[in-house]
């Protein structure tokens, strides 16, 4: 059976305090995006091991083990689920090391294959549990709707809030941002305005009040990820941001516009995605 992991996106992102445990404290809004995996489980039959994993698309650095598509199969098999051996094949067509959660969604979407095929019977608050051990926005995507995040990001109420329609110019330069080094850098505040009151705001005026906290300590380090949000600005965007800590920079344009042709510089990556 095959399934296809969305990606997302950040509305807002505020570090409001450090915590004692050394994580910090933030609120956004997580919005699910057409970009998306592609994700197959077929029951082993032949061969040793308990599952296999066969990656394509874009290369995903480090050991097999730490797949997270893997570590979900682990999890559930940990938890006492009856799984048999499987054979994995992850098509990656998410952009790594963006903001876009893909490596999380994979996870998530795992968990909820792995129960429709094999009948576990977990219920939706179940397999959140499970996903929010495996990375604190995983469990977003088994809901995978528009959300509010507080505490780590970790703890989700949903929000009414739709963007369908609207165009969206998905930017992911050739730049890695260390997740560690863009918090180290932030100065944690409570911000001005409420998320949740902003979104029900005209999108025109986002831009005047929805602000990535991230962007301030990032966008020194790596001035092209700035020079791409102002481009999409200059390009018609009615909103632009930073997502997550980075790197990848969105603008949404208006419903049935048409989007621009541009050069966001040499290995930029380039999406052009109608919302839901």
């Amino acid at each position: 059976m095959i399934t296809f992991p969305n990606a997302k996106i950040n509305l807002g992102l505020n570090i409001t305090e450090k915590r004692p445990d050394g994580y910090h404290n933030l609120e956004t809004i997580f919005y699910p995006i057409p970009l998306e995996d592609a994700l197959e489980v077929c029951t082993r039959h032949e061969g040793e091991g308990k599952y296999s994993l066969t990656q394509s698309g874009l290369s995903i650095e480090g050991d097999i083990e730490k797949n997270l598509v893997v570590k979900a199969y682990k999890l559930l098999q940990d938890e006492g689920c009856d799984l048999p051996p499987v054979d994995i094949y992850l098509h990656k067509h998410i952009p790594s090391g963006a903001g876009l959660g893909g490596g999380s969604a994979d996870a998530a979407f795992m968990l909820k294959l792995l129960n429709g095929i094999y009948n576990l019977h977990l219920t939706e608050d179940c397999l959140e549990e499970y996903a929010a051990r495996l990375g604190a926005d995983c469990a977003f995507f088994i809901r995978n709707q528009p959300t509010y995040a507080e505490g780590i990001g970790n703890i989700f109420s949903p929000v009414k809030l739709s963007l369908a329609g609207w165009q969206l110019l998905l930017v992911k330069p050739n730049v890695f941002v260390s997740t560690r080094d863009a918090f180290a850098r932030i100065c944690p505040r409570h911000p001005a305005h409420n998320l949740k009151d902003i979104i029900k705001l005209p999108i025109e005026k986002w831009k005047d009040y929805m602000i990535n906290d991230f962007e301030e300590s990032v966008f020194p380090q790596f001035p092209t990820i700035g020079d791409i949000k102002a481009k999409l600005y200059r390009l018609g965007a009615v909103y632009a941001s930073m997502s997550g800590s980075g790197s990848s920079v969105y603008g949404l344009f208006a419903p049935g516009s048409s989007l621009p042709d541009a050069d966001f510089g040499t290995g930029s990556q380039v999406f052009r995605l109608t919302l839901k």
